[in-house]
Formats: structure tokens, C-alpha cells, sequence
């Protein structure tokens, strides 16, 4: 039996554009996988490099089926579905990539607030079924004046308080780990509490953790006025949809929109068929300006780690203060550049 090491590859959890291929060729040949498809030791042997895709799982065992590996490229921001422990302890940075579809995001939060508080849907159905004297009876909001609530002021939330100050809005944050003295003057730094209190918009901006799964339920969406609208961009599950629905049903919330569920894609729930609700899927980081510099950035990422340098956005930094030599190959044949 022949103990050559199996030639460098970048595996891929689903397809990616042209640009990751053409810059990290020097490392490896990429190798475009599906999501669902079962992992075996002659796929992943001679991986140098994993692109973990939408609902792509990097787990332990995964991970041990890839003794190469030396860097897992996220298309995004968000990690809960990558193992970052059993990453650490390989010394495996796991590149992310904030800020590259931030835009994106934002404007297809406001787009759905918009949709919602100017009741876009259904007037829609008012004009196809020719009901034009019903309009009258749909009560349309303004965002003028309106009080938006943040939960997460990261670089998304940032850019959706920009745009929803042009309308006009009252803008109010809560985010626990934000900086003392970082927040712009024209931002409310209020508790959660607080926050669901005064909302009459609520948009959803934080990372899916251990402590913030299941984060509005319905105790908070309780606290909330009565008509109050909720968007979620984030993260399915920051929400508890079984309470969303019977904030819906009592007139609690007026309109729901949601671009991101837990599972994806949805199974059939209630809330999904209400008539005030919005849905679109996970697509508002998906523009192609988005995309293009999403991939960039963590095609980008990848290459400095496997030339043996550092990326700039990693989601395990501590591994930068343990070793300054992470990248160094874990075993033979990984496709180092020479220079």
C-alpha cells in the first residue's frame, strides 16, 4: 500500500464563484462538494482548505477526516455551525468575513420594514382583486418619528440605524458587548427591557450563541406596543416563531418580517402562512456586489493564512496569541508557496 500523501485540495461545501478557485489555485485543487453529501477520509485527505457554505456543518468529526487541513473559509459571519473548539485545538483559523455583505443586509432590512409599515402586501392584493374602496380601511404607518430598536450594533445594525435616520427615525440600541463611548451621540443605549419598551420597529442584528438562541420569546415580545413591527436579518434562532405567531394572532406585532429561519429552509409553521408577514430566503446578503466581496474577502483571508501570514478577520483570534506560527503545514504535500 503506498504511503504518498494525497494531493493539496480546497474543499468547497457547495459552489463558489470563479475568484476562489483562481486565488488559491497555488494552494490546491478545488473541489466543489453539496452540503448533504457524506464525508469520507479519500475526500477530505489531502484538504489544505475548507469553504464551509450556508447550512454546511464543520464539526469534530469532520474536521478529524482532514488531517491537512490548515484554514476553513466561512462565506459570511456567522460560526454557530462550525465546532470553533475543535478548530482551536487543530490551529485552524476559521476565516470570516463582517462588513462584506453589511450593505446588503441593511438595505434589505429596511426593505422589509418598509414592505410592513406601509402594508405593501396588502394593498397589492387591493388593486389585483379590485378592491379599491377597501383602501381606506388599511392603516399605513410613517417611519418618521418612529422609534427603531437594535438589537446588535455590530456593522449591519450600524449602517440600518444610517439608513433609518434619513426617514426620519428615533434610533435606540441594545447590545451587550458594545464599547463604552463607541455608539454615535444620535443612538439611545438602552437595556433590553428598555429597548422592547419604547420599539415600535424591532430589528434583529446579533450572532446566534448559546446565550442569545431563543433571546425574543414571548415574555419580550410582551413588553412590546401594541402594532409593534419585528424584522430578523440575523439569525432564525433569536426567535421563538411559536410566540411570534401568537403576538401576531393578538395584535401584539402588526407585521413580521423574516429573511433567516432555524431549520433552513423552514418547516411549516403558522407564522408562515399569516397574512401580515413577510418572508424571503436568507437572501438579503446575497446581492452580487455582496457576493463578489464576500467570496473576496474570504478567498483573501484564506491565501494570507496558507502563505503563512495571518487574515484579517478570524472568528478564533485567541489563536493568534497562542502561536504566531499557525499556518506552519500539518503534514506533508500541502502546496506551500516557495516564496
Amino acid at each position: 500500500m503506498s504511503d504518498a500523501v494525497a494531493a493539496p485540495t480546497i474543499v468547497a461545501l457547495g459552489p463558489v464563484p470563479a475568484l476562489v478557485e483562481e486565488r488559491l489555485k497555488t494552494f490546491g485543487r478545488l473541489v466543489t462538494v453539496g452540503e448533504a453529501e457524506s464525508w469520507s477520509p479519500s475526500l477530505l485527505s489531502g484538504a489544505v482548505g475548507l469553504v464551509a457554505r450556508g447550512s454546511s456543518v464543520v464539526d469534530e468529526q469532520l474536521l478529524a477526516l482532514a488531517p491537512c487541513l490548515r484554514v476553513i473559509g466561512r462565506s459570511g459571519v456567522g460560526v454557530e455551525l462550525v465546532d470553533l473548539r475543535a478548530a482551536t485545538r487543530r490551529k485552524i483559523p476559521v476565516v470570516v468575513t463582517p462588513g462584506a455583505g453589511s450593505e446588503a443586509v441593511a438595505e434589505g432590512t429596511l426593505a422589509l420594514i418598509l414592505s410592513l409599515v406601509k402594508r405593501l402586501a396588502r394593498l397589492t392584493e387591493l388593486v389585483r382583486t379590485q378592491s379599491w374602496s377597501e383602501r381606506e380601511t388599511v392603516s399605513i404607518g410613517d417611519l418618521h418619528g418612529a422609534c427603531l430598536g437594535l438589537v446588535g450594533y455590530g456593522n449591519i445594525g450600524r449602517r440600518v440605524a444610517e439608513l433609518a435616520r434619513v426617514f426620519g427615525m428615533r434610533v435606540a440600541v441594545y447590545d451587550p458587548y458594545l464599547v463604552p463611548g463607541s455608539a454615535d451621540d444620535r443612538v439611545e443605549v438602552l437595556s433590553l427591557e428598555k429597548l422592547l419598551r419604547v420599539a415600535d420597529v424591532l430589528s434583529l442584528h446579533a450572532p446566534l450563541t448559546k446565550e442569545t438562541r431563543g433571546l425574543i420569546g414571548a415574555e419580550e415580545l410582551g413588553l412590546l406596543k401594541k402594532g409593534a413591527v419585528l424584522v430578523n436579518c440575523a439569525r432564525g434562532g433569536l426567535v421563538d416563531l411559536d410566540a411570534v405567531y401568537d403576538a401576531l394572532m393578538a395584535g401584539r406585532l402588526a407585521g413580521v418580517g423574516i429573511d433567516v429561519f432555524d431549520p433552513e429552509p423552514p418547516q411549516d409553521h403558522p407564522v408562515l402562512q399569516h397574512p401580515n408577514v413577510v418572508l424571503t430566503p436568507h437572501v438579503m446578503g446575497l446581492t452580487p456586489r455582496a457576493r463578489r466581496l464576500t467570496f473576496q474577502a474570504m478567498a483573501d483571508g484564506m491565501v494570507a493564512v496558507l502563505a503563512g501570514g495571518r487574515a484579517l478577520h478570524i472568528a478564533n483570534p485567541e489563536l493568534y496569541e497562542q502561536d504566531r506560527n499557525i499556518a506552519a503545514a500539518s503534514c506533508s504535500g500541502t502546496g506551500a508557496r516557495d516564496d
